[in-house]
Order: C-alpha cells, then structure tokens, then sequence
C-alpha cells in the first residue's frame, strides 16, 4: 500500500545523530503533535540530490518554518554518518533533521520505495516531499519522472499556509 493524504504515517524507526551519537528515532518522536516538511531522495550526494533537492529546503528552511512547521527534515536510503557529513557539506545542519532508513524499512512501509539494484545501488526511495499535521499526511508530492518539481521545497511552500 502506498501512503496517501490523509494516512497516518506508518510506524517506522529512522537513526538520526545526535550529541552521543547515532540514536533512534521513530515515526511518532518526529511527527506526533507537530507539523512536519519531510522529503525524501534517493541518495546523498547523488547530482539531482546534492545540487537541486536539498540546496531548495536549506534556502527555503526560514519560509517553511514562517509556515508553521515545527521540524523539517530529510530522509534517504543512506546510513546516519553519510547523511550527517551531507547535512554538513550543504549547510543543512541544524535547519534539516537528516532521517537515516539505510535498510529502506520507512520507504517500503510507505510504499514509496524504488528498486535501482539494476543500477547497483539497491532499494531506495522514491523522491517526493510531504507535510504532516500530528502524523497524518496532509499533503504528498511523488515525483514519478527523474528530476525535482513536485517534490521541492518551492512548491511544497506555494501549497502551504499557516491554517494546514
């Protein structure tokens, strides 16, 4: 089943790092009573990734946070020290919480999941971008071409207002 507005986030555990290290963090830590922009890429430091999708949250991160949402944060089929130095290299540190689902357990509960093996690079996760109102899915851009346009943070911003 693939996760659609209006769904409850499905019940996952993401690492993220933290002062002491790596540490969990489920679903429910990150969405229940807040409003949350999550986005999804397939991997860091991949070129889509690395010089479209992530550098249009980190310059939008004031704007979505104007927006009302408590927490944005970024989730990919990469392990936490990866997304940790990729959080550092693109200035998103301390703006982007950096959701690490190295074995794509959250992308294939969601069913937003990918299979690139033929390419060498495994199970991913499909690139969309979604806002989340106390773990229910308000609103889900999918991209089903290569490329980032329903998925960036400039049109998640022209979707949002402050009443979602």
């Amino acid at each position: 089943m693939t996760l659609k507005v209006g769904d409850k986030m499905p019940e996952a555990t993401f690492t993220v790092m933290t002062a002491d290290g790596p540490k969990p963090m489920t679903t429910a830590d990150l969405c229940n009573g807040k409003k949350v922009a999550l986005f999804a890429v397939p991997g860091a430091y991949t070129p889509t990734c690395h010089k479209t999708h992530m550098p249009g949250f980190v310059e939008r991160a004031a704007e979505l946070k104007a927006k009302g949402f408590d927490t944005i944060a970024c989730t990919s089929t990469n392990d936490v020290f990866v997304l940790t130095r990729w959080a550092e290299d693109t200035g998103a540190a301390g703006k982007i919480v950096m959701l690490a689902d190295g074995s794509a357990d959250f992308a294939k509960k969601a069913g937003l999941e990918m299979d690139l093996t033929a390419r060498g690079m495994g199970i991913r996760t499909k690139r969309y971008a979604m806002a989340i109102e106390n773990g229910v899915v308000k609103v889900l851009n999918v991209e089903e071409a290569p490329g980032v346009d329903k998925s960036s943070a400039e049109t998640l911003c022209s979707m949002i207002d402050r009443s979602l």
